[in-house]
């Protein structure tokens, strides 16, 4: 992989990480956290499918070796529901 590349836990789909979602277990606290902070990481892609995916087998609890908050997936359906309808289409078009 290049450098600052990521792949998305849910699909496997490899892009800079500026195209995901950044999902933090935060040292040492473990505290799950969005976007910020040291610790380990786990990127998801910005999309339904990839969300609904990681919810549903606790992918993220798997690769954070923690268990994740439900308040975090809210957030992040918040955020996918607040994504501008321009990058929906085209996410759909690439499928």
């Amino acid at each position: 992989m290049e450098p600052n590349y990521r792949r998305c836990l849910s699909c496997r789909q490899v892009a800079p990480k500026q195209a995901f979602w950044r999902v933090v277990r935060v040292y040492p606290s473990r505290q799950v956290q969005l976007d910020e902070g040291m610790g380990r990481s786990a990127y998801l892609c910005p999309q339904a499918s990839c969300l609904a995916a990681a919810q549903k087998k606790n992918r993220l609890g798997r690769s954070l070796h923690t268990s994740v908050p439900e308040h975090l997936y809210e957030t992040l359906w918040q955020r996918l529901a607040a994504m501008p309808a321009a990058e929906d289409q085209k996410v759909e078009g690439e499928l």
